[in-house]
């Protein structure tokens, strides 16, 4: 069933009481640029021309102190902190309108998803919390992912990027307002190729998909399934370093496709919505009887999930430490952070992009093959908030990797997959410096979909 476009007419007198939206602008690290928050379309720093994708643009707003609307839909209750909501605010869009598109988009999306954007449980798990050795004041939150949209946290980043598309179409703003819409386009070996082609089954624009030559079987018919059009990709031996998928995706773009990822050099507007989950775990974080959550270990492929969580809970005023979890068989950001440490301060690393972030230097494997992307893209703002909170990266053996995922079910009653349990074997590498009284969270970012077991490595 084919889905029509939203066809919402807008009030565009906006209500002269209404509160100011946080965001002002957009600014590159790498080179300071900053792009009017008005700007149409503006998914990459107007000096990464071509190829080039050494630039990020990174969203500049104050949310502290942190607040919350009573609406269930996290996107509704945090709007006014959206960079998104900044942008039709910018164009004359009215409070209402703005919540009522959310929700418009929203209800298509649960007609295809089964299940709309609410706020995901963050709680203590008491049987890990034991097994792993902390006292009753201390433990392991965990912040549950598995039963968002399309069964990750992927969707809250791609849904600011939608609505920021739909909004322009709304206000005229489109240049392909008299033709075909472009398709929208994503490199993705699992999760977040799941929920982009789910958005965009929502709202019938059409998606290719960028996947390995070797994917997962289930997954590519999910995809076909959603109406998505799947194009495997192999390496070929005159491709530069890096992912086949990104260069395949790259030129597609560069053709007129517009990037709908997760990877904030490509478009920067899943920086936005991934802070929800952030946002939604300082709230409970502020309503806690002391201790203060001191650390999050949080898995990282492209990097956009831990830098926009890590932003949204420092905005709740906690510095904890941030802990990127990357797996033994690829781990481009240890190093790109140790490098990154011989600058003042991480803008300053932004502008020698190529001497910090170099592709992982051969194939990468591991269980956790989600989080397997060749280069952490969106390295600059994990640095900035691992030095923000005084973290720093972890880089999990294969083992650990294994026992996460073992240890998450035996313990909890969430079906997570070996990639949305990574975080967990940063912690694992870690207890022998985590005091029995701290409290920690990590996020269980993805459902299990399969049931992969192979045998685990020899210790």
């Amino acid at each position: 069933m084919s889905l029509p476009r939203i066809n919402s007419r807008f009030n565009l007198r906006a209500n002269p009481r209404a509160v100011p939206p946080i965001v002002q602008s957009l600014r590159c690290a790498a080179c300071g640029t900053r792009v009017p928050i008005d700007t149409p379309l503006s998914w990459r720093c107007p000096n990464a021309v071509g190829n080039d994708r050494r630039h990020v643009l990174l969203i500049e707003s104050d949310v502290t102190p942190l607040r919350r609307g009573k609406h269930l839909n996290p996107f509704v209750a945090f709007r006014r902190y959206l960079a998104w909501d900044a942008f039709a605010h910018a164009h004359g869009m009215s409070e209402t309108d703005r919540d009522a598109l959310i929700i418009e988009l929203d209800t298509q999306i649960a007609t295809v998803a089964g299940t709309g954007f609410v706020f995901t449980p963050f709680a203590r798990a008491d049987k890990l919390s034991d097994e792993l050795g902390f006292s009753a004041s201390g433990g392991v939150w965990i912040k549950d992912e598995t039963h968002n949209v399309a069964g990750s946290q992927k969707s809250r980043h791609l849904f600011t990027e939608l609505l920021h598309l739909v909004s322009a179409e709304q206000l005229g703003l489109a240049p392909w307002l008299s033709a075909t819409r472009p398709s929208l386009a994503i490199a993705s070996c699992g999760n977040a190729a799941f929920a982009a082609s789910t958005l965009a089954r929502a709202v019938d624009w059409p998606i290719t998909v960028f996947v390995p030559e070797f994917a997962d079987a289930a997954l590519v018919t999910r995809l076909h399934g959603l109406g998505a059009n799947v194009v495997h990709c192999p390496r070929l031996d005159t491709d530069p370093a890096g992912d086949p998928c990104v260069h395949r995706f790259r030129e597609i773009v560069q053709a007129g496709a517009i990037p709908f990822g997760v990877q904030g050099p490509e478009n920067a507007w899943c920086l936005d919505g991934g802070r929800t989950i952030g946002w939604e775990m300082a709230y409970v974080a502020e309503h806690m009887e002391p201790p203060l959550i001191t650390r999050l270990f949080v898995q990282v492929g492209g990097g956009a999930f831990a830098a926009s969580l890590a932003e949204g809970f420092h905005a709740g005023g906690t510095r904890a430490a941030l802990h990127a979890v990357q797996a033994q068989g690829c781990a481009p950001l240890a190093a790109a952070w140790h490098k990154s440490q011989a600058f003042s301060s991480v803008f300053d690393a932004a502008a020698q992009w190529d001497a910090c972030m170099v592709p992982w230097p051969t194939t990468p494997q591991s269980f956790a093959d989600g989080i397997l992307d060749d280069e952490t893209y969106d390295w600059v703002a994990v640095c900035r908030a691992m030095r923000a909170g005084g973290g720093f990266p972890v880089v999990a053996s294969e083992q650990l990797v294994h026992d996460a995922f073992a240890v998450a079910h035996a313990t909890t009653d969430i079906d997570v997959s070996p990639t949305g349990a990574a975080g967990l074997a940063g912690l694992l590498a870690m207890r022998e410096r985590v005091a029995n009284d701290e409290r920690v969270a990590v996020v269980f970012s993805g459902i299990r979909r399969e049931t992969p077991r192979p045998a685990a490595p020899k210790r």
